[in-house]
């Protein structure tokens, strides 16, 4: 008679380390996106007793009535909330208008920069795209005083126009990502144009646009995402209330607390409600996003 033994496999000791830090650092990255869905839906009057607590605290769906103005000024104080009068909606159209405006005209003349520093020859060439490159090492803090000058001597402050300037042309980093997509295209076709007689600008739209839509539909994204958050800029030079836009729409939320403490749960709730398009945009594109960053060269 016969006796099987049966061995183990031995435990990967490195696999299993590296699945460990995956799912702590899923942990890290959702949890603060838990707590603030948790907090958004609970009441202000239960969070300092219930502080602990994973889960809702006094569940409402208030906060989110209030950051809609579903909610009346006395519901509004009796949950916590200032009661006062918050044009979410005003706020949200001029976060799109503002980061639609920029992302486009941003990103079609960074196509047109990197298209002439990739295929074009002319003298020092090289010298002006690393002078490009260098100011992508400077602060943004140190150009915001001259533009606000600027800007304030057109006399464009409070207007979409002083708010969408700076951001109109081109970027270092955008020249950058699209010229290592051009420098990697083939040449044939455009050879081939040019001997039909085809010039430069009818090459760029009709052939290097069109091949390129991948990498420029990631970094529209991109550039969507960093124009949405921005917030210092829209501070400066858009304090009225009709371009004011979302991130600082939040601010002025939570400073309107005439009961001692800002109201938390209304906040929590705005802010989910704002991340909502770019959270959308990043699960419908995200995988193309890295295909594109990886193929562009980027390490």
């Amino acid at each position: 008679m016969t006796t099987q033994t049966l061995t183990r496999r031995p435990i990967n000791w490195r696999r299993a380390s590296a699945w460990a830090l995956v799912i702590l650092a899923l942990v890290v990255t959702i949890l603060p996106f838990l707590w603030m869905l948790r907090t958004a839906l609970s009441t202000n009057g239960s969070l300092a007793s219930n502080s602990a607590n994973l889960l809702p605290a006094d569940f409402s769906w208030g906060a989110f009535k209030r950051v809609f103005g579903m909610q009346s000024t006395e519901e509004a104080i009796a949950e916590g909330g200032s009661g006062a009068a918050i044009d979410f909606w005003l706020y949200l159209r001029n976060s799109i208008i503002f980061s639609t405006v920029t992302t486009a005209a941003q990103v079609f003349f960074s196509a047109l920069a990197a298209y002439a520093f990739a295929r074009l020859r002319w003298p020092g060439r090289d010298k002006v795209f690393s002078l490009f490159l260098a100011t992508m090492m400077i602060p943004g803090i140190f150009t915001a005083l001259p533009n606000f000058l600027l800007i304030k001597n057109l006399g464009l402050l409070n207007t979409f126009a002083g708010l969408v300037l700076p951001f109109l042309f081109m970027s270092a980093f955008a020249i950058f990502f699209l010229r290592q997509f051009f420098l990697s295209m083939s040449r044939e076709v455009e050879e081939a144009a040019m001997l039909d007689g085809a010039k430069h600008l009818r090459i760029f739209f009709q052939i290097v646009l069109p091949n390129a839509a991948a990498p420029l539909a990631t970094l529209a994204l991109l550039t969507f995402v960093g124009q949405w958050n921005e917030y210092f800029w829209p501070l400066l030079v858009g304090s009225e209330e009709n371009v004011r836009v979302l991130t600082v729409g939040l601010g002025v939320f939570k400073s309107q607390s005439p009961q001692g403490a800002p109201d938390w749960s209304g906040l929590m709730a705005a802010t989910i409600v704002a991340a909502l398009p770019v959270l959308i945009l990043f699960i419908a594109f995200g995988k193309k996003v890295v295909n594109s960053i990886g193929y562009s060269g980027i390490k």
